[in-house]
């Protein structure tokens, strides 16, 4: 008798624990993402993204971002703008192709959580935390955050000594679960 109890225990643990790791997604990115950027010299846009999200919204702690962005395919609504933002004055797409950012910690926030990791600019990594909301729609879901960068912590462009200049963030980014 005891053994059966044992037994119906450890089966019933099992099938539990594997809810647990079912509801952990590893998310795709959708096309039709933007991140978009407002400073005081540019604004503008950026149109590939790619990389590895990991999340579950119940178990913030458990969630993962590895995500990249591809410099040339900036946007600025003038050429002129986009050739001068790929310079070695700016991005230096030549030498440093990709933005990255990988998280280090995920918590919740009330109804939203925060993401915090290293963002990687130029070859230079700084710590930043990025405010986030994650939505579920129809058969996918959508992140959203808002964030500042200060550009002159990467070296880009000249800051004139202001090295206040900062830039709003903003993305959005519809994903599609891959499990």
């Amino acid at each position: 008798m005891f053994r059966k109890y044992k037994l119906l225990a450890l089966i019933a643990i099992t099938v539990l624990s594997s809810f647990t790791f079912l509801f952990i997604a590893d998310w795709e990115i959708s096309k039709g993402y933007t991140i978009h950027f407002d400073g005081k010299y540019a604004k503008g846009s950026f149109s590939d993204l790619s990389g590895l999200i990991t999340f579950d919204p119940e178990n913030p702690g458990a969630a993962s971002f590895d995500v990249s962005v591809k410099v040339a395919s900036i946007e600025t609504g003038n050429d002129l703008k986009n050739k001068h933002a790929k310079s070695d004055k700016w991005f230096d797409a030549e030498h440093f192709p990709e933005i990255r950012f990988t998280s280090s910690k995920v918590t919740r926030i009330d109804s939203a959580y925060m993401v915090i990791g290293m963002l990687e600019l130029r070859g230079i990594k700084k710590e930043i935390a990025i405010p986030f909301t994650f939505k579920p729609e129809g058969g996918g879901s959508h992140f959203y955050g808002k964030f500042k960068v200060n550009r002159g912590d990467f070296g880009i462009g000249k800051t004139n000594g202001n090295d206040s200049d900062s830039t709003m963030v903003e993305v959005s980014v519809p994903v599609m679960s891959k499990n």
